[in-house]
Parts: structure tokens; C-alpha cells; sequence
């Protein structure tokens, strides 16, 4: 799904009745799962799905505050199982031993440390530029968001503080030898991070499925 696929999608996901957070949810799940979930192109996907919610929550007649409201919730929702899915597959690589040492660990640490923030700039930045109906309603949910923090952001924080204290050495800002090793291991992350990504969202979709009477 190209850029301006996502952004029509998030929009159209915002018109109508039925479930808007799930609707998101599941958008951003496959938004991520269609780039491998590759932590330099999140902010991307922030960045376009927020400006579709917001297109579409301008154009609805009522109710816009709990549609934008919906549609933060179910993509927390996503970037939250994420980060949990980041979270196993950085788990099963240092089981491996090899597979990722403390300078790949904690370049991969500093990237997911940018989630939540990179998901807030993002909602308030999309705000100030929204149509007026929309704008003081979507800068507030940022804004609560910063205080509040997210869902996202208490996944990543469990993994910092699990991974921080399996380092030989103290976690510090990532160097330019820390990027280049973040690179190296994206693939092996990628592809772990998918394959935990694509079975938490079956989960998700039996679970809301309803049930036989």
C-alpha cells in the first residue's frame, strides 16, 4: 500500500457507522506488516494515517471528537502489538546469542525509544495544519496523550528497561557505529518482528469475531 493508498484508506475508515478503532487497527497493522516494519518508515505511516483521519473526520456530521478518538485508540492499538512483536522477535534473536550483540541491541533500543513521541509530534503536527473542525479536537488527544502517555509507549518502556539491563554496558545514546549496526540487523528484525506480528493480529482478528449463539 503506497502513501497515498494509506492516506485514502485511514479517511474512508473514519465515514460511516461500525467500528472505527477496529477499522484503524487494523489498517495500521497491515500498514506495518506491508513494509516489514521498518522502524525508519513508521514515522511515515504515522504521518499518513493521521492526516487521513483527520480528512475524514472533518467531513463527518456529528460525533467527531469519539471518531477521533476511536481512530487514536485503535492505532495505539497497533503500534502497541508492534512493539510487543519488536519486543519477541529482539527476545528470540539474543536467545540465538550471535544473532544480535549489544551494539545492534542497543541501536534497535534507541529506534524503538522514538515511537511513542514520534506518534505524538506526529497527531499534533497533522492538528495544527487540520481544518478548524477537527484541529482543537485532535490537539487535544495529542496533548492528553503527552501527559497521559500511550499503550505504545508502555510496551517500549518494558522492552527498554528488560533489554537495558541484558547489556554488558550501560545504554547511551546510539553512535554513528550504532546506526550502522541497527541497519545490519533491520532484515533479521524485520522478519522475526512479521512473523510475530502476523500471529498476534490472527489472534486479534479471532477474537473479534463474534461468537455462535
Amino acid at each position: 500500500m503506497n502513501t497515498e493508498d494509506l492516506k485514502g484508506a485511514a479517511e474512508k475508515s473514519m465515514a460511516g457507522e461500525g467500528d472505527i478503532r477496529e477499522r484503524m487497527r487494523e489498517l495500521t497493522l497491515q500498514a506495518i506488516r506491508d513494509r516489514k516494519f521498518d522502524l525508519a518508515s513508521m514515522r511515515d505511516v504515522m504521518q499518513q494515517l493521521s492526516e487521513g483521519v483527520a480528512v475524514g473526520a472533518e467531513k463527518r456530521g456529528e460525533d467527531v471528537r469519539q471518531a477521533l478518538q476511536s481512530a487514536f485508540r485503535g492505532m495505539d492499538d497497533a503500534f502497541g502489538k508492534s512493539a510487543h512483536a519488536t519486543r519477541l522477535a529482539m527476545e528470540e534473536l539474543a536467545a540465538k546469542g550471535r544473532e544480535i550483540n549489544d551494539t545492534e541491541m542497543k541501536a534497535a533500543l534507541e529506534a524503538m525509544k522514538k515511537m511513542e513521541s514520534d506518534f505524538v509530534s506526529t497527531l499534533s503536527n497533522v492538528a495544527s495544519s487540520a481544518g478548524s473542525k477537527v484541529k482543537a479536537e485532535m490537539q487535544e488527544i495529542a496533548e492528553h496523550a503527552a501527559r497521559a502517555g500511550t499503550d505504545t509507549g508502555k510496551i517500549v518502556g518494558q522492552t527498554l528497561t528488560e533489554f537495558s539491563q541484558k547489556l554488558s554496558t550501560t545504554t547511551a545514546e546510539a553512535t554513528q557505529a550504532g546506526l550502522e549496526a541497527a541497519r545490519t540487523l533491520s532484515d533479521r528484525l524485520a522478519q522475526a518482528t512479521s512473523g510475530f506480528l502476523a500471529g498476534l493480529s490472527e489472534a486479534l482478528a479471532r477474537k473479534d469475531e463474534p461468537k455462535d449463539r
